[in-house]
């Protein structure tokens, strides 16, 4: 079973993977979240995404969610992953997040497009109709 571990500011993956555990009832295995503190130095983060993978990892697979791509956390991140074994999505949401935890039985890089998928269908504006309506993909000149 692929691994997932969530990376974010402190507060925002501790209410990950509680917004997770509460709508399953029960916290799913191989799921961590490592919550980042501005005021930790990138050593200590860089050892605690170490520790956290291996803890994850049952060799399998693991997938990172990331909050911000270009963040410095997100950056060490990048430095761990392996094509096909350790992977990293930046932008994670809850929809995302569930839609992983239901599908990570799959291969990685199947588990990596349900989860795009969830993350993207996650995002309505229902706007003054009352109708959910998703956001544009086409290019805007």
């Amino acid at each position: 079973m692929i691994g997932l571990l969530i990376l974010a500011q402190k507060d925002l993956a501790a209410g990950l993977l509680e917004s997770a555990v509460h709508t399953l009832g029960e916290r799913p295995t191989r799921l961590e979240a490592v919550g980042v503190d501005y005021a930790q130095p990138p050593e200590a983060v860089d050892e605690l995404l170490k520790q956290r993978l291996a803890e994850v990892n049952d060799g399998d697979g693991v997938l990172i969610f990331a909050d911000v791509y270009g963040a410095t956390h997100t950056n060490l991140a990048c430095r761990l992953l392996e094509r096909g074994r350790i992977e990293l999505i930046a932008g994670v949401n809850v929809p995302m997040l569930l839609r992983a935890l239901n599908y990570r039985h799959l291969p990685l890089p199947e588990l990596i497009e349900r989860a795009l998928t969830g993350g993207s269908g996650g995002i309505l504006c229902p706007g003054n109709s009352g109708r959910p309506s998703r956001p544009r993909t086409e290019a805007r000149p």
